[in-house]
């Protein structure tokens, strides 16, 4: 469903009335479609919900998101990014729900957590950190977004494809390179400009996680050389009710990579925040 600046959001699964929604956010430069290979793994009956991120998938640009919640275009955030995952859940009858994200899905739902801590009912951290970027690593983001819009293609980040694969995979998993390839290659320059300006500008919300009182997973890749098992640690040790799930020969990409473990994860989050 779209309207008037709403991102869109996909019904991944239709389970029983009357519980929790999981709400899944994706990762960068990727779409809801990442989440797919979790979905049907999921024990019991869980509706699951996935809203395509600012410019991504079916979703319109993140200056028209920005402009539909009447906040200042031009400036990219995961604020507005955030603000919209609640303004469509809300649309949608959603109240309450279990949100979950991978990398910059899991910075976006930290961002909820922060400015709708009502609609969330439990916090599920997937290959993501809570700290923000230093300045070497924001400077790179923000010169990528430069290129991709001068190149008015999204080239510059094609080397994802095989870096968000952990070191067994790149090797035995041909297939999944050539998968998230594709994945990339259906997103716009644009998008892919305006999220790492967001990211770039995101701050560090480990205080954010200090306060929740809710429960939460944490999942990683063992292989994971971009939010690493350490950073993994870092948000248990901030979280009160956590529980950590290291994925072996995996990377970035745990919900693809290794599925089964990621919806273990998820279910039990799931149950947990059900109570």
């Amino acid at each position: 469903m779209t309207t008037d600046g709403m991102l869109r959001l996909h019904t991944l699964r239709r389970g029983a009335p009357g519980r929790l929604p999981l709400v899944l956010l994706h990762g960068f430069p990727l779409d809801h479609r990442m989440w797919l290979d979790v979905t049907d793994l999921l024990p019991g009956d869980p509706t699951v919900l996935a809203p395509d991120l600012p410019g991504f998938g079916d979703s319109p640009a993140g200056d028209d998101v920005a402009e539909g919640l009447g906040a200042p275009a031009g400036t990219p955030s995961l604020e507005v990014a955030a603000d919209a995952v609640a303004a469509v859940l809300r649309e949608a009858g959603v109240e309450r729900a279990v949100v979950a994200g991978l990398s910059m899905g899991g910075y976006v739902a930290m961002a909820v957590l922060e400015r709708h801590p009502d609609l969330v009912a439990g916090l599920g951290l997937v290959d993501t950190k809570s700290t923000a970027d230093d300045d070497a690593a924001r400077a790179r983001r923000l010169e990528l977004a430069d290129t991709v819009l001068a190149e008015a293609r999204v080239d510059a980040v094609l080397g994802m494809r095989s870096a968000v694969l952990g070191a067994t995979n790149r090797v035995a998993r041909p297939d999944l390179v050539d998968r998230v390839e594709g994945w990339i290659r259906d997103q716009g320059p644009a998008a892919v400009a305006w999220a790492q300006r967001a990211m770039a500008a995101r701050p560090d919300r480990t205080a954010v996680l200090e306060a929740f009182d809710g429960p939460a997973v944490v999942v990683v890749g063992e292989e994971d050389e971009l939010s690493p098992p350490a950073a993994a640690e870092h948000l248990v040790a901030a979280l009160r009710d956590a529980q950590l799930t290291v994925v072996p020969r995996a990377g970035h990409m745990t919900p693809n990579e290794s599925p089964e473990p990621v919806a273990s994860a998820l279910g039990g989050l799931l149950r947990r925040a059900h109570g």
